[in-house]
């Protein structure tokens, strides 16, 4: 059936169109996708087993969903891929506000135009992509922006009594019949405008100040909501919780490799950043690690959730930051150095609510040790774990390295050191390269690099050396020495030196 071609009434009954209601469509439609074997949520990574199968479930039944889950977990996208699965076209009597079903009109506006034009009824056609509202729900919303109220304006134009329905102007969801509509956050929704809802949802009435309307709406509901908000703020009014058929919990991802992959899809990096800056596995591997830290720290408030758009900033801000070294150097391009990392901090401090607010520790001291936590872990993936080597110093790995720091010696590695200066002073640690090349022998250059500094920052972070913050790098020294020397005036006092002043 050609939408453009077909302009009446009467031409719509002679192709054969039949009426299927909104949840019929999805749920056909889904039934066609599966017995192709074709995917229906397209980028949405890690819900293969879990979410999915409970929505597609969901929308076979022709049940009204309630999306739960803590922030950052594709719920909405996952509503507005729902739209793929409505049909390309379908047809609606041109001019009417609610997408009347040419065969079924559901408004005044509708019939009247069927019974005065029979089959010349002007037909119009509408596209999926707009058969879908979204609302976000805040106290402030009200049954006249929902539902609708009575125009006293329209009544007075067409002299009409307030009880003819032709005054009334009609809110979102009667302007969504045929569609999806999507209500965001729906615990914020004021408890009277929730029952309002579940009238539409069960009878399929609306009253709207006072006069009541049968207006069987075909309307596909989908609502979000974050668990943390039935402790917060408001709740689900339960008559409405007992309507909404399934309730589908969502997650973040299980595992590194899905959220790598989900930053990977959905960072937004310009052309010149691809080609200025090489990141390595690794680097994306912290990058995720991060985000797990974070969502086990006790300084990050658990309810609240660490949304994966945490990792895709940061992952954004690691490509800037190695960007911004190359510009201030005049370099070409670069590869991603873990000093690199200074410039995740904004996109953790903004991204995760802490535990106790207004404690000293305060939000950038919080990023530095998720960032230091996720080194630490993902350390072990590429050396040997140092606390096996406690006992016996004499076979550690690392044993040339600490030695070294030991003896007095120090390395400076700044923020945006030029290639040269970089690679400089991470050769001028002894056993360092050959450290990695016992475990890493087949990795190019700039990897190796990259993994004599991570070394450096794991080291640090399992105590065999100490590291330093100095106004625009680090610096790494032994862990002895830099418990007995007093900051200098101006240097940031550490962890370290208060443990030598015997405050520990």
């Amino acid at each position: 059936m050609h939408h453009t071609s077909v302009k009446t009434l009467g031409e719509l009954k002679k192709t054969g169109y039949r009426t299927r209601s909104t949840k019929e469509e999805l749920r056909e439609n889904l039934i066609k996708r599966l017995r192709n074997k074709e995917t229906v949520f397209e980028g949405i990574w890690g819900y293969e087993e879990t979410v999915i199968p409970d929505l597609e479930r969901a929308i076979l039944a022709g049940h009204d969903v309630n999306l739960l889950g803590l922030r950052g977990q594709a719920k909405t996208r996952l509503a507005r891929l729902m739209v793929k699965l409505l049909d390309e076209y379908i047809p609606y009597i041109e001019g009417s506000e609610l997408n009347d079903d040419p065969l079924e009109p559901i408004s005044r506006y509708g019939r009247d135009k069927v019974q005065e034009l029979g089959d010349a009824t002007p037909i119009a056609w509408l596209h999926r992509d707009e058969r879908y509202t979204e609302k976000l729900a805040t106290p402030d919303v009200s049954i006249a922006d929902l539902i609708g109220d009575v125009d006293p304006i329209k009544a007075a134009t067409l002299k009409l009594p307030y009880s003819d329905e032709r005054v009334i102007h009609f809110g979102l969801i009667p302007r969504s019949n045929r569609s999806i509509f999507v209500i965001n956050e729906l615990p914020d929704l004021q408890a009277r405008i929730q029952v309002a809802l579940f009238n539409i949802l069960q009878e399929g009435d609306i009253q709207i100040r006072g006069f009541k309307l049968r207006m069987p709406l075909d309307i596909q509901f989908v609502f979000t909501a974050n668990p943390e908000d039935y402790t917060n703020r408001g709740s689900i009014v339960t008559p409405l919780k007992d309507r909404i058929d399934s309730q589908i919990i969502t997650h973040y991802p299980k595992t590194l490799d899905i959220g790598k992959r989900i930053t990977q899809q959905e960072a937004r990096l310009k052309e010149e950043q691809r080609s200025a800056v090489t990141v390595n596995e690794i680097a994306k591997d912290l990058i995720e690690q991060i985000a797990f830290e974070a969502r086990k720290s006790e300084y990050v408030d658990a309810k609240s959730g660490v949304s994966a758009r945490l990792t895709i900033s940061a992952y954004e801000n690691l490509v800037a930051a190695a960007e911004r070294r190359t510009i201030i150097n005049q370099e070409k391009n670069t590869a991603i150095r873990v000093a690199d990392f200074i410039g995740v901090v904004p996109a953790i401090t903004g991204k995760v609510e802490l535990v106790y607010e207004g404690e000293q520790e305060g939000p950038g001291i919080v990023a530095q040790n998720l960032i230091g936590k996720a080194l630490r872990t993902q350390f072990l993936n590429y050396f040997p774990d140092p606390d096996k080597f406690r006992k016996q110093k004499e076979k550690s790995p690392y044993k040339k390295v600490a030695d070294w720091f030991g003896e007095g010696n120090t390395v400076d590695l700044l923020h945006n050191m030029q290639q040269n200066e970089f690679e400089k002073a991470l050769k001028s640690v002894p056993g360092l390269s050959e450290l990695v090349n016992e475990f890493h022998k087949n990795q190019d250059a700039a990897t190796k690099l990259f993994l004599m500094e991570f070394a450096l920052h794991g080291l640090a972070e399992y105590s065999l050396i100490s590291k330093h913050n100095l106004t625009a790098g680090l610096q790494f020294k032994d862990l002895l020495s830099s418990m007995f020397t007093l900051p200098r005036p101006g240097e940031e006092e550490d962890d370290d030196d208060e443990f030598a002043r015997g405050k520990f």
